[in-house]
């Protein structure tokens, strides 16, 4: 059937209301859906048809401080919401997602920016691919959900740095999120790009953005800089327009609330299930004696860090919260609908006295798994949702298949050229930020100084190593001679030997930046000169390892590597492939012996594994990387040391090695 344009109105003779659709081009099933809804007398007794009005009205999306609600085109309306991170999804399973969502009988989306993926050098963007913000939000559209955007410019979110992009720090001084003049000017010419993109997808407009939030959780925040927040508005404003309804988002604490609110932006909360509502959304009231009751983040789960327990939240628990709220009338936000995956290096970390580095799981226990599969939290609330408000009709879409592939032990123990422009030359070791590398792996080689025949010790000082420093003694670059790991928060001092002249080399893994805490300015490297014996060393080479762009241009599997059919200590690279049967699905790869390093199948990075420290002990791999007929590559950068006979298996399931119940009742 030929596309057609239609242009469908009503009015109602009883109101002044008038509810417009923009000119839309659908395939037959779209306008069939459209026509159903809007005019009934068309369909089916006519064909698709052009129905023309002399003008259709303005849309709005605006606040009723009379009644307490939000009301669309004139009409009291209220939002149940659930979270969709697109950086997390690969672009082929965007659609699947969301259509889960909707049929889950949600009726927006929120949406996060994450800044400092599409700008990853200042003044380089990138919205193509997975990156194409426009495209994700008119598929939203599409599939008849609302957006509720949260542009930043820092979104927290568990993300590397809050969003914030890491060359900001290459101003050492720089103090972030505060009216410091080069982090507004960063900010400024950021929002300049970003916010036209938005502007047309505003509800008003005929889009589907009906509200912006401004900044995140402000409240939570050491700086407490109203200054800044004001700024953040006039920007919003001047390129947004005067009609949009800008919002702020903070924790249910009077405290955090009076930081990260402001005149003229509409605060929001954030609790979980097992929060008091009453009391919850009296914080809010607090600064909003009148207005919607809104939950901006609803914690359906909650996050994994390295080295603890998987978090699960009773399906039972979360569902009555929701209850609760909705019989309040309150708009709610379910915080994550679907988590995903922080792929690359692109999960960030908490500070909670310490250093707590984000998963590479962001499965969040959410009512769509980290593969996007239905749980038994989504159908509990789906159940909830049906007492409120219509469901969609027709059936929830089954989980997607998922194969497990089998194993590869084609072994090759490979290092080529990963630092192209060679070594930079310093008396004292540079941070990443020095050097501009936002993310990955440095390497700081320097020769021992005397011979050390009894073992001597190699320290750092406090806070000196960002994040993790994998030692190795020896005079190749990846030598089988592995010391040990110096890591932040933890181990600072090893005992090495040798003779003068032998190298010394010192990879240092970034796990992600900062992305909630008070401690924000997270240089990454070391960050502080090696002592051996109380001794500082000196006369450094440094190495930015490009390790991403090799990969993707076909190293190692191109080269001609080195050969080994076991494993060995210290950081290595292994390669090898594999073949689907036929058809690419979703599936789940283990590490069996593995220590710690970095995935890329067919030159996608998968993210880190760390088995050893869990909870999680599987990759997430997403079907619509892999390749039908040819030969998948594998390549593996293990870190500490891979087992002696190397080899993974790809699994129909994900794996967590330990679970606790847990529903938090805030970031604390």
């Amino acid at each position: 059937m030929e596309p057609r344009s239609i242009r469908i109105g009503w009015s109602s003779s009883s109101s002044s209301t008038l509810v417009g659709l923009r000119s839309l081009q659908r395939e037959g099933d779209i306008t069939k859906r459209l026509l159903e809804a809007c005019c009934p007398q068309l369909w089916p007794r006519t064909p698709p048809v052009c129905v023309a009005l002399a003008a259709l009205p303005a849309r709005s999306f605006q606040i009723d401080f009379e009644r307490d609600c939000f009301r669309k085109d004139g009409a009291p309306f209220r939002y149940v919401s659930g979270s969709v991170h697109y950086a997390r999804v690969p672009r082929p399973a965007w659609r699947d997602r969301l259509l889960r969502l909707y049929m889950a009988g949600l009726n927006a989306v929120q949406v996060y920016v994450p800044w400092n993926y599409h700008e990853p050098q200042p003044g380089v963007y990138d919205f193509t691919g997975d990156r194409d913000v426009e495209a994700f939000l008119d598929l939203a559209a599409e599939l008849g959900l609302l957006v509720i955007l949260r542009p930043g410019p820092y979104i927290c979110a568990e993300w590397e740095m809050g969003g914030l992009p890491a060359w900001l720090l290459w101003k050492a001084d720089i103090i972030l999120r505060s009216t410091d003049p080069a982090y507004l000017a960063a900010v400024d010419a950021w929002l300049h790009v970003l916010l036209p993109k938005i502007k047309p997808r505003l509800y008003q407009h005929g889009g589907n953005i009906i509200s912006v939030q401004v900044e995140n959780e402000y409240g939570s925040y050491y700086a407490c800089d109203p200054s800044y927040l004001q700024h953040l508005l006039g920007t919003f404003r001047a390129l947004l327009g005067p009609e949009v309804l800008l919002f702020t988002t903070d924790g249910a604490q009077v405290e955090e609330l009076r930081c990260g609110t402001l005149q003229g932006l509409y605060a929001t909360v954030d609790f979980g299930p097992d929060s008091n509502v009453t009391e919850a959304f009296g914080a809010q009231r607090h600064i909003e004696p009148r207005g919607p009751l809104v939950n901006s983040e609803y914690y359906t789960g909650w996050l994994d860090y390295w080295g603890g327990p998987h978090a699960s939240t009773s399906a039972t628990l979360v569902a009555r919260g929701l209850a609760d709220m909705l019989q309040l009338g309150a708009n709610v936000n379910m915080y994550m609908f679907h988590g995903g995956t922080n792929f690359a290096y692109w999960s960030g970390a908490d500070f909670k006295g310490q250093y707590k580095p984000v998963t590479t799981s962001y499965d969040y226990d959410a009512p769509l798994s980290e593969a996007g599969d239905p749980t038994e939290k989504l159908f509990a609330i789906r159940t909830v949702i049906s007492k409120f408000q219509p469901l969609p009709v027709g059936p929830m879409p089954p989980p997607t298949p998922k194969y497990a592939y089998g194993w590869y032990a084609d072994l090759l123990d490979v290092l080529d050229v990963l630092s192209p422009s060679g070594p930079i030359q310093s008396q004292f070791p540079l941070i990443f930020e020095a050097v501009k590398q936002a993310h990955g792996f440095m390497l700081y080689r320097t020769q021992l100084p005397r011979d050390i025949l009894a073992p001597a010790t190699l320290s750092a000082p406090p806070h000196g190593i960002c994040d993790r420093g994998y030692v190795m003694a020896a005079v190749t670059l990846w030598p089988q001679e592995y010391q040990g790991t110096l890591e932040r928060d933890g181990q600072t001092e090893l005992h090495v030997k040798g003779k003068a002249g032998d190298t010394l080399d010192v990879l240092l893994e970034n796990m992600g930046r900062i992305s909630f805490g008070a401690n924000f300015s997270d240089f990454k490297g070391l960050l502080g000169n090696l002592s051996l014996d109380s001794r500082p060393l000196s006369k450094w080479l440094i190495y930015p390892l490009a390790i991403d762009a090799a990969i993707q241009q076909g190293w190692p599997h191109a080269a001609l590597p080195k050969s080994s059919c076991r494993g060995r200590a210290g950081p290595a690279f292994y390669t090898g492939t594999f073949e689907t049967p036929g058809i690419a699905w979703d599936t789940f790869v283990k590490f069996p012996g593995w220590s710690k390093g970095q995935l890329w199948i067919n030159g996608f990075n998968l993210g880190r594994y760390w088995p050893h420290q869990g909870p999680q002990q599987t990759l997430f791999v997403p079907g619509s990387i892999l390749r039908v007929g040819c030969p998948n590559n594998i390549t593996v950068l293990e870190l500490e040391g891979a087992p002696p006979n190397p080899f993974l298996l790809f699994l129909d399931q994900p794996l967590f090695n330990r679970t606790f119940s847990h529903s938090p009742l805030d970031k604390e």
